[in-house]
């Protein structure tokens, strides 16, 4: 994370390791850290809080990417007649701090998030006037998975803040069956 303004250049940095069980099992360790303490305490440590909460299965039904959620409507197609994608409008029903409004693009093959440009539904604090968040994702063997967020909050004192989380080293491993299907690989690492 970068932050420029009011209150000077401050940056931090943290790497973090996730192991994630299917459907809602997140375990972080941290790596490493390095820069501003107050950036790694304040804001590092609680978006690892804020994920982990985002995985319970109440607040991923409060977040789905569904019609129960959103209201959609088809903006365009892009890419080429090989790759197309759908672009969509996404508007959400409620002010969840979990949802965003904005555009997304699907891959019209797979019917998979391939990218994210939006704002969030509720603004996440008093202090930030805007926030823009882009999301891009990947396909890794089988699963279309995230591969980096970048997100720009301009604070309400001054100041511009840039958060960069770049997901790599992504390690697919088959668990034990569930309901049958011996084959589904659906622990990440």
């Amino acid at each position: 994370m970068q932050y420029h303004g009011t209150f000077g250049n401050r940056e931090a940095e943290m790497t973090v390791s996730l192991s994630y069980v299917s459907p809602d099992k997140k375990e972080f360790t941290i790596v490493s850290q390095s820069g501003s303490k107050f950036i790694v305490d304040h804001i590092l440590k609680r978006l690892l809080l804020e994920e982990k909460e985002a995985s319970t299965e109440e607040n991923r039904q409060r977040a789905a990417l569904s019609p129960k959620n959103y209201d959609f409507s088809l903006a365009d197609v892009e890419g080429s007649s090989d790759a197309p994608q759908y672009v969509l409008n996404v508007i959400p029903k409620t002010d969840n701090k979990y949802l965003y409004r904005g555009k997304v693009w699907v891959d019209a093959k797979d019917f998979a998030v391939t990218r994210i440009e939006a704002e969030p539904a509720k603004n996440p604090s008093f202090w930030i006037k805007k926030v823009e968040i882009k999301h891009r994702y990947g396909r890794v063997d089988d699963f279309w998975l995230p591969l980096e967020n970048r997100t720009e909050s301009w604070i309400r004192l001054g100041g511009h803040a840039l958060l960069s989380i770049d997901y790599k080293d992504y390690k697919l491993t088959e668990t034990a069956p569930d309901r049958g299907d011996s084959t589904r690989p659906d622990k990440l690492r």
